[in-house]
């Protein structure tokens, strides 16, 4: 008892000062049950601060702030250190016996309320414990603010939270603020991308938030991720440290997480570029190439290759129109540089698209060196690997568990120039062995066109086993080749175990996107386009929980776009099918699931 109270007693006046600060019901020891003795699990404490907690009138140049803890610690990140508002450089800081010194290399603002926010920035030296942190607040004038903002960042695309995402407040309205200068406030989001900017005024704001890669605490559009309210806020809570939102909680503490309000949700997404100009060219064979631009919507008046007819040309731009691939349908022997001439709009040095030609060389890679005398390598080994192909390739694909949905994959390495699709047969085989030909319907792909998919017209059956087989010389490419023959079969699966989901969607007053997401929401297993009320039938699924996601795709192009912070333009909104009080479907085995949605109701939550 006397070792407790040596130890302990001291702590209790300044623990009675800062209880509103270090108090938490949902603080739980989650340090895993030690083996072979008592191990130490309690975190550090702050016993006393100088200057004291809500100091007015504190110095604006050279103040130090001392932090005194009831044991040795040191800084695990002093990333997790922040001040609002954030100065251009990081704190220093250094460590006197259980004291944390800490400092700051420019003057502070006159008339200014200060926070410091601590987040998993300091442990104890032992083992390891970390610092459960606090928001320490000071005012270089008379008054300390008081009011607070609270909110959730999250992924656009996951709806997932985003931790460690810098908020950031503006008094400045103006578009470029977040891109200048740094905000007036400024605060990181916890594991569950909760965030609460303490201790601020009472006017209008900005308010963004982003992925501050390189802890600038403003906005760098090339690397990072930005979110945004597209309207001023004004703080309506005053602060009040028994308020849960204030709170420092045990991040495994889910009902008390969950539990705190939030004003504001942003949705975190990457810009695409806005400067346009041609950013890569590459050679990918004889008679093929691609360029890429660095925005979207690449806008070309013409182009044209240096001794190659125009009619020569086979081009295609992928869906966004950021990079073009190019083909030339002439079968004579080509120089190794094709001089590429395109005319496009590209940004000049005020921001403004202009008429611009660039001259792009698409040059064959140089054969490899020989590694061990530096020159050309082996006339035998250079040989094997310029042996020309004579082949048109081909991949036939099909998938048991998709078949009945987007039926057979047809691809081809290059551009055809001949095609007898009426030459490709397709059949069944029952489980007596007896056969049936079938037929079905060829659809080009409209984003590339090298593809097409082959769609039985028939239903599937199960037990029956179906065949598509190209003939040898059905098809010729730009190179003059033929396919050879290929053959794929399929069977629908008959494990009972396997699940089918149906969901049945209604309200449906545009365009949206459906995607089946594992339980992780990290891989798309299945996604409809639909413009109408339909039924959706998830077919053949293992036993386990999945997710549904649901994008508005307000342009109509059949992707998910993302937004723009200049032209106040979200990215597309996106929403979870909410099942009870989550949003995983628990899928059994062998079970048929029938689900219910309305769109129209669920977007307008």
């Amino acid at each position: 008892m006397r070792k407790f109270l040596s130890r302990y007693f001291p702590l209790i006046p300044a623990a009675l000062v800062l209880l509103p600060l270090l108090f938490s019901h949902g603080c739980a020891n989650t340090t895993k049950a030690p083996s072979g003795g008592r191990k130490d699990t309690i975190p550090p404490l702050i016993a006393k601060v100088v200057p004291a907690m809500a100091s007015t009138g504190v110095p604006v140049h050279d103040t130090r702030f001392v932090f005194t803890f009831d044991e040795y610690v040191k800084v695990k990140d002093v990333n997790g250190i922040l001040l609002s508002p954030p100065l251009a450089k990081a704190p220093k800081y250094r460590i006197k016996g259980k004291s944390l010194i800490l400092w700051f290399e420019e003057d502070l603002r006159e008339n200014t309320t200060y926070t410091i926010s601590f987040t998993d920035a300091i442990q104890d030296n032992n083992e390891g414990n970390l610092f459960p942190g606090f928001t320490y607040v000071f005012s270089t004038g008379s008054v300390i603010d008081s009011m607070m903002v609270t909110g959730l960042v999250q992924d656009c695309n996951t709806l997932m939270p985003v931790k460690g995402a810098t908020v950031l407040l503006y008094k400045d309205h103006a578009d470029s603020a977040v891109f200048l200068h740094r905000p007036d406030a400024a605060v990181k989001t916890d594991d569950w991308g909760f965030f609460c900017l303490r201790n601020i005024q009472d006017t209008l704001y900005r308010l963004y938030a982003v992925k501050d890669a390189n802890n600038n605490r403003m906005y760098d559009p090339d690397s990072e991720l930005i979110a945004f309210v597209d309207s001023l806020i004004r703080p309506k809570t005053v602060v009040n440290d028994s308020l849960p939102e204030t709170m420092i909680y045990d991040m495994k503490d889910t009902v008390a997480c969950r539990a705190r309000k939030t004003e504001y949700e942003l949705s975190l997404f990457r810009e695409k570029p806005s400067k346009q100009l041609i950013m890569n060219k590459v050679r990918l064979s004889d008679r093929s190439g691609y360029i890429t631009f660095m925005a979207p919507k690449a806008h070309i008046d013409t182009l044209w290759m240096a001794g190659i007819p125009s009619n020569r040309l086979i081009t295609q731009f992928n869906i966004q129109r950021d990079s073009l691939e190019i083909w030339v349908n002439d079968r004579r022997r080509l120089p190794d540089t094709l001089h590429l001439y395109v005319q496009y709009r590209k940004t000049d040095t005020l921001g403004v698209l202009q008429p611009f030609t660039e001259h792009v060389r698409l040059a064959k890679e140089k054969p490899e060196e020989n590694k061990t005398g530096g020159g050309i390598a082996p006339r035998a080994a250079a040989g094997r690997s310029e042996v020309p192909d004579t082949v048109c390739k081909v991949k036939l694909t099909v998938a048991p568990e998709t078949v009945e949905q987007v039926g057979f994959s047809l691809e081809f390495d290059y551009p055809i120039i001949y095609e007898s699709f009426d030459s490709i047969r397709f059949w069944s085989v029952n489980p007596r062995q007896q056969q049936a030909e079938g037929t079905f319907t060829v659809e080009p792909d409209t984003t590339n066109l090298r593809r097409y998919t082959l769609r039985p017209k028939e239903t599937l059956r199960p037990g029956f086993e179906y065949f598509m087989k190209l003939p040898h010389r059905g098809f010729r490419d730009i190179n003059g080749f033929y396919n050879d023959s290929t053959q794929v079969s399929v069977t629908l699966p008959s494990d009972e175990k396997l699940s089918a989901l149906n969901l049945h969607v209604s309200g449906v007053g545009n365009k949206y996107i459906v995607d089946l997401l594992d339980e992780k929401r990290s891989g798309v297993l299945r996604t409809y386009v639909i413009s109408e009320p339909c039924t959706l039938a998830f077919p053949y699924l293992k036993a386990g929980k999945y997710s549904i996601r649901i994008t508005e795709d307000i342009n109509r192009n059949s992707i998910v776009d993302s937004g723009s912070l200049l032209e106040h333009r979200p990215p597309e909104k996106v929403k979870f099918y909410k099942v009870n009080d989550g949003y995983l479907i628990n899928v059994p085995e062998g079970a048929e699931l029938d689900q219910t949605v309305n769109l129209q109701t669920l977007f307008s939550e």
